[in-house]
């Protein structure tokens, strides 16, 4: 499966969440709401979640193992960086 489109919309609010990206795989499926976040570590992303009646944060979509994982955050943060420094 390959990532066909990245779109980011960067926030402009004071705070750690920076964009919300939406991520398209193959011209057929799509992710939105997928978040850019800073942290002391650099930045990272955090795929679309919903607030359990507890609580709790689960994921809504997310990939199933750590190198797809990796291989969607590389994608993400390399956009974004990219339109970052053409602003």
């Amino acid at each position: 499966m390959e990532i066909t489109d990245i779109r980011i919309r960067k926030i402009d609010v004071e705070g750690k969440m920076k964009a919300v990206v939406s991520v398209t795989f193959d011209n057929e499926f799509v992710v939105h709401d997928i978040k850019v976040i800073e942290s002391q570590n650099g930045l990272f992303i955090a795929m679309p979640s919903r607030k359990t009646p507890d609580g709790e944060f689960k994921d809504i979509a997310h990939p199933i193992n750590a190198a797809a994982r990796e291989k969607i955050q590389k994608a993400i943060l390399e956009k974004y960086e990219t339109t970052a420094s053409a602003e």
